[in-house]
């Protein structure tokens, strides 16, 4: 853990702060239930209960986080709990204090010693390489209807 200038941490060591390059924060004390979407990377620290898509960028659980939903990323590091299944164009990490329930699907992966996991793995080399579609779509196109006649 480190601390900035302003004396405020986070369990995985980035500091606090809102300047560029810097993730949104979740923290510790926080509770979300509902969709969260965005266009920056994000740390959770707090429970989150509700899809979370970030296409294009990073998604961390920190070691006090605790998410109950489906994420699209794309990259996910896990050092918290997650009950959901997991999509990353690049890569999913699982750190060694980290568990996940659910199906992993991802071009790279990494689990750590300690880390714990139930569920599947799917090698998708082809995630890095496509555009990111929301869980929704690419379910829709997996049972054989249009991807228009879901998005819309």
């Amino acid at each position: 853990m480190t601390t900035n200038t302003l004396g405020s941490t986070n369990t995985v060591g980035l500091p606090n702060s809102t300047g560029p390059g810097t993730p949104d924060c979740v923290g510790a004390s926080v509770r979300i239930r509902g969709e969260i979407s965005g266009n920056n990377d994000l740390l959770v620290d707090g429970n989150v209960e509700g899809p979370i898509q970030l296409p294009g960028h990073s998604l961390t659980i920190g070691v006090n986080g605790k998410i109950a939903s489906e994420v699209v990323a794309r990259e996910i590091i896990v050092h918290g709990a997650v009950k959901g299944n997991l999509r990353a164009s690049e890569r999913i990490e699982i750190k060694k204090d980290g568990s996940v329930i659910g199906n992993l699907t991802t071009a790279r992966i990494l689990i750590e010693d300690g880390a714990s996991f139930k569920g599947s793995i799917e090698i998708d080399r082809d995630a890095a390489t496509a555009p990111e579609k929301p869980m929704l779509v690419r379910a829709a196109n997996a049972s054989g209807q249009s991807q228009r006649a879901k998005s819309e």
